[in-house]
């Protein structure tokens, strides 16, 4: 009878009440966030890792033309969760007195046509990559680093990459003239 009376008043001092109440109010809040968050999820995201050999001349050799009808600067070809082909169109360069190379354009990248890779997509880049000198940078020799962000251009996924966002970056492997890929490409209807 003790233990129900030491109950009873605590719950007529507030404090339980109160902390019921606000323990009500933030699961309440939660499960509203999680429903509204799975329920406007009509996709999924993937994480994506890949190879890039930087000269994919040998390989990638579509007839791909950038929205000015122009053909690419050049190819790349990837192997690993994207298998395909990345077009590149430089926009603009320059060279820093530093040694500082940085490069702005855009790319078409097309699927091998695999399950899961059929298709095409558009990105935007910027690169950018250290020289010991300007003269280095611009003869584009003896690179010490580089790096490449891509996000992929909204509404220009085909086939298997109709509606596709995200973005990857490139990390080059200067000995072995390849570039370490990875990303996260989300897949939601875009369509409403």
């Amino acid at each position: 009878m003790q233990s129900q009376e030491l109950v009873k008043s605590h719950w007529k001092t507030g404090r339980s009440r109160k902390w019921l109440l606000l323990a009500l109010i933030l699961t309440t809040l939660l499960s509203i966030f999680v429903f509204v968050s799975t329920a406007s999820a009509d996709g999924t995201s993937r994480r994506i890792t890949a190879v890039n050999y930087i000269d994919g001349s040998a390989v990638c050799n579509d007839a791909i033309t950038n929205s000015a009808g122009e053909a690419p600067a050049f190819s790349s070809d990837f192997v690993g969760d994207l298998d395909g082909c990345l077009y590149i169109f430089p926009e603009s360069f320059s060279c820093s007195a530093n040694g500082v190379y940085v490069e702005d354009g855009m790319e078409i990248y097309v699927g091998s046509g695999a399950p899961g890779d059929d298709g095409t997509f558009e990105t935007t880049y910027r690169f950018v990559a250290h020289f010991d000198s300007e003269e280095e940078c611009n003869t584009f020799s003896n690179q010490i680093r580089g790096r490449c962000l891509h996000p992929i251009v909204a509404n220009t996924g085909t086939g298997d990459y109709e509606g596709v966002t995200g973005m990857f970056q490139m990390t080059d492997n200067v000995e072995e003239g390849t570039a370490d890929l990875v990303g996260l490409l989300h897949f939601f209807d875009n369509t409403r």
